[in-house]
């Protein structure tokens, strides 16, 4: 695994679809054994985490494809479009098909829950590889999250999709999985497999829910987002110059998690008008040098600040 790829959060794809694949398999074993319902939920949650990871490596590959004649920007995107089939299959292929097939089983009087210790085994070595998968992420944000925020604010500030995917799955996961032992634990002592059926339910609730975030989420970075509030400070703090008599307005959009436009427009001295291409000049570098871990876009206008002036 290449430096890029551990710099842009693909490293804990990897190692969530390598945690899938083993967790998948274990489940459907477990299933096939007990009929446990909530253990079914748990390997549709399994297989459609493994497709989910597939859906995000080709996306990160079409977002690496570069710049076109079609795409003159590049497929940054393609990383967001991806993340948002990823939530929808999430919301369908997880959340729906599982809250369906748990009211199933909550109504069948024939249900029944056939060799729950081995269904507890499962669940545990689900819970070690799912926890690894989630320590991995965990590390990918500690490394991306330079600003040093807290979890839930980095979350919610990142431009980086792939990396709050895979931790929304693997915490989703280590969630479930605690409920589907817990399901399986009251269904041993009390003899009611009602309770398999309930944890079932409540397991394709919380990836339905976790799926209307994550779509929320991936809508906006589809429809542009800015960069964070601290990113544009340091960008604002390029144009505090000498020579510069007035930022007149900035404009900033993600291209993809690494790569902004900035497209600004300045009042220079007017001892300073001749020398605007060159002041121009010196403010890009500054941008660039600033946000090092980006590739940035920049377009720069000159004029002539006008109070009164009222945009269309």
């Amino acid at each position: 695994m290449n430096e890029q790829e551990k710099s842009t959060g693909m490293a804990a794809v990897f190692a969530a679809l390598a945690a899938n694949v083993l967790v998948a398999i274990s489940k459907f074993i477990g299933y096939f054994i007990s009929g446990s319902a909530a253990m079914l939920n748990e390997s549709i949650h399994s297989v459609v985490d493994c497709g989910n990871q597939l859906l995000l490596l080709f996306g990160n590959k079409r977002a690496n494809r570069g710049q076109s004649e079609l795409h003159q920007f590049g497929e940054g995107r393609a990383k967001y479009f991806f993340s948002t089939i990823v939530a929808t299959m999430l919301f369908f292929g997880g959340g729906i098909l599982g809250i369906m097939e748990a009211i199933d089983k909550l109504f069948h009087p024939s249900h029944e829950v056939n060799s729950p210790w081995v269904v507890i085994l499962i669940l545990i070595f689900g819970m070690i590889v799912e926890g690894y998968s989630l320590r991995i992420a965990m590390k990918e944000i500690a490394e991306l999250n330079s600003e040093k925020l807290s979890t839930l604010a980095f979350l919610r500030e990142s431009r980086h999709s792939e990396i709050l995917i895979i931790f929304t799955e693997d915490f989703c996961a280590v969630i479930g999985l605690t409920l589907a032992m817990a399901g399986t634990l009251l269904t041993i002592v009390t003899n009611n497999p009602t309770f398999d059926a309930l944890s079932g339910l409540l397991i394709g609730v919380l990836l339905t829910g976790a799926a209307i975030f994550l779509a929320r989420e991936f809508y906006s970075l589809i429809v542009g987002e800015s960069v964070t509030a601290s990113d544009l400070n340091k960008i604002k703090q390029a144009f505090q110059r000498n020579d510069v008599e007035k930022l007149i307005d900035i404009k900033t959009i993600h291209l993809s998690p690494n790569e902004i436009m900035v497209a600004a427009k300045i009042d220079l001295l007017d001892t300073q008008e001749e020398q605007g291409y060159a002041i121009v000049n010196l403010i890009e570098e500054d941008i660039r040098r600033r946000l090092p871990d980006k590739k940035v876009y920049i377009y720069i206008e000159t004029d002539k600040y006008d109070p009164n002036y009222q945009r269309g």
